[in-house]
């Protein structure tokens, strides 16, 4: 390491850069997958490799998988920023020195193959029955080991696992098919898959989805929505936390641009990101430009406060570096991303939010959707809802969306609950996946409400 710090730097004033910063990353992998008790994926894998940054103005990057190479790869990076000539800024900063770890009960990596295959077999077979026609069960997990340095000085060695269980059934009948799945992930041990109620869950998913064949569809129109701690998450995370991510900001492409200290919300808003947070999917040490992680109120009663910015954006828009520089791997070079979105809680209970409601609907799940930070805008399905008449939750209804404009649902919001939940793991996608999560408390607002198409 110390003869590759030597060379780096050698290299460094070779080619007159300013600024470079190395990630040798260790991955330790499993995942398996199996459809209708037909096991589709069983794979182990363990892969190393190293990406390199080299900033002039302009960011150059190289990687590679085969580490007789690495110095090749540093040649590379550093040529690339010579050549780029670009006039852009990053922040520096005080070099930092640490070892940091996120400790687990039981490691994964110490549980045989075998152990996780009985797992997934036995999800298979409790979902199974009546008016179920397809049944998928994925199990994953990672123990993410890195080694940073940079030209400031700084050795940041981190230790992150990260594991995941999903499924999902889909239910045939009437004519219809209907799907409905779950998730569970954190930055944990074995012990995160020990701890859930399998025979629950399973049952839980299975009805829901034989449930949703009778539904009715959706009315059109405006109406009063209550959303439930998953649609919350994803609705804040996509609508809200992509529109505060720094880049977009820095090219202009968010309804944010701008905006810092103005009130965009109702006063009872605030919106946190935090990779802090004890065992969540999202949650790390440093990111993966060695910036301690930080938890980042975006909204802070009802006022933009923040956003989620990585070395450069924090220069280029004098901001304080808050953590948020994430990269897939060692081959991607970090960008601005979420870790664990949220909306705080407040005071009302579900009860009182429905007693509210005098005509509307109750929106459940993530079934997914789009935002267009530019102009605003998004629709995102829910799993399922239910219409509620006079604060009273009536039937169910299916293939449910909800749009609008982000600034005017922000606005509009009525009530916020006290029922906090973050706990919907999944990967989020801007050119490369990272592992986030997001939730938040019930949340009464106003919206657009529609069937899928």
């Amino acid at each position: 390491m110390e003869r590759l710090m030597r060379k780096a730097e050698e290299l460094a004033r070779r080619y007159g850069i300013l600024y470079y910063e190395i990630r040798i990353t260790k991955v330790t992998a499993s995942h398996l997958t199996m459809q209708n008790s037909q096991l589709e994926e069983l794979a182990l894998n363990t892969e190393i490799g190293i990406g390199v940054r080299a900033f002039n103005g302009a960011w150059g990057f190289s990687s590679a998988n085969d580490m007789s190479r690495v110095e090749r790869a540093i040649e590379t990076a550093m040529k690339i920023a010579k050549l780029s000539k670009g006039d852009s800024r990053i922040y520096l900063g005080d070099p930092v020195n640490d070892r940091a770890e996120i400790k687990v009960k039981q490691s994964f990596l110490d549980v045989d193959i075998e152990d996780k295959l009985s797992l997934v077999k036995e999800v298979d077979s409790l979902l199974k029955g009546d008016s179920i026609s397809n049944r998928s069960v994925s199990y994953g997990d990672g123990l993410k080991e890195q080694l940073y340095f940079n030209s400031l000085g700084s050795e940041i060695e981190t230790v992150v696992p990260r594991i995941r269980l999903s499924f999902s059934v889909t239910a045939k009948g009437n004519g219809e098919m209907q799907q409905y799945w779950k998730s569970f992930g954190g930055a944990a041990g074995w012990e995160l898959v020990e701890g859930v109620d399998l025979t629950h869950w399973t049952a839980f998913v299975r009805e829901k989805a034989i449930s949703l064949l009778s539904a009715k569809s959706p009315p059109s129109g405006e109406f009063d929505v209550i959303m439930d701690p998953e649609l919350t998450g994803v609705f804040i995370h996509e609508a809200l936390g992509h529109a505060a991510e720094a880049d977009a900001i820095k090219t202009g492409e968010s309804i944010l641009t701008g905006r810092l200290g103005e009130r965009i919300a109702v006063e009872e808003l605030t919106v946190v990101d935090d990779p802090t947070l004890p065992g969540k999917f999202g949650s790390y040490i440093y990111d993966d430009e060695g910036i301690r992680a930080k938890r980042v109120e975006i909204i802070k009663n009802g006022v933009l406060l923040n956003y989620l910015n990585d070395r450069e954006t924090a220069a280029v828009l004098s901001l304080e570096p808050n953590g948020h520089g994430r990269a897939q791997g060692y081959s991607y070079q970090p960008l601005a991303r979420m870790s664990n979105t949220y909306v705080e809680p407040r005071d009302w209970s579900f009860e009182e939010m429905l007693s509210e409601v005098k005509r509307g609907l109750y929106m459940i799940g993530d079934k997914g959707g789009e935002v267009d930070t530019a102009n605003g805008t998004f629709t995102f399905g829910a799993k399922e809802g239910y219409i509620i008449e006079n604060g009273e939750i009536k039937e169910q209804v299916r293939d449910v969306a909800l749009s609008g404009k982000i600034l005017d649902v922000l606005k509009n919001i009525r009530a916020i609950g006290s029922d906090l939940i973050v706990e919907f793991p999944g990967y989020c996608g801007k050119g490369q996946w990272v592992p986030v999560d997001d939730g938040g408390p019930h949340v009464l607002t106003r919206a657009v409400v529609g069937g899928l198409r």
